[in-house]
């Protein structure tokens, strides 16, 4: 049997639960997801549309068409606080996404189980690196 999943928007308004395992979880590099997510990737694990259960009243859409390729994605949000949560894709019907940092308990994703892909590579950032040239804590710096 399939574990399920559960996660949300931020203020909790809007909740969802998926009925199996992703088909895989994509990091997306591209300056769209850049602007869209407001840091240097898109995080989104990727399930069938009938695998996911999304339920809530301040469901709002905002349609988005690619300047590269014309098609559309249909992303979801909280009209309340502005989650992300995830979205659909002209390009590939029956397919939808949820961010990876929207499930409740998100440490279920790991790269030994899941297939986790990389795309748009060639507009990544190089500063999320976890460079000997940054400062690193594993809390906030200040206490």
């Amino acid at each position: 049997m399939t574990e399920q999943r559960t996660g949300g928007c931020v203020c909790g308004a809007v909740r969802f639960r998926t009925t199996a395992e992703p088909a895989r979880i994509t990091i997306c590099h591209c300056t769209w997801c850049q602007r869209r997510t407001g840091t240097a990737f898109g995080t989104e694990v990727v399930f069938n549309s009938d695998e996911v259960e999304i339920a809530g009243p301040s469901i709002t859409r905002y349609r988005h068409v690619s300047d590269e390729s014309g098609r559309w994605l249909d992303i979801e949000f909280c009209s309340r606080c502005g989650g992300n949560l995830g979205f659909t894709l002209e390009m590939v019907p029956g397919v939808r996404t949820l961010p990876a940092g929207a499930f409740d308990d998100p440490d279920w994703i790991r790269a030994d189980r899941h297939k986790i892909r990389h795309v748009f590579l060639r507009s990544r950032r190089a500063w999320p690196d976890l460079s000997p040239l940054v400062e690193q804590y594993e809390a906030h710096f200040r206490k």
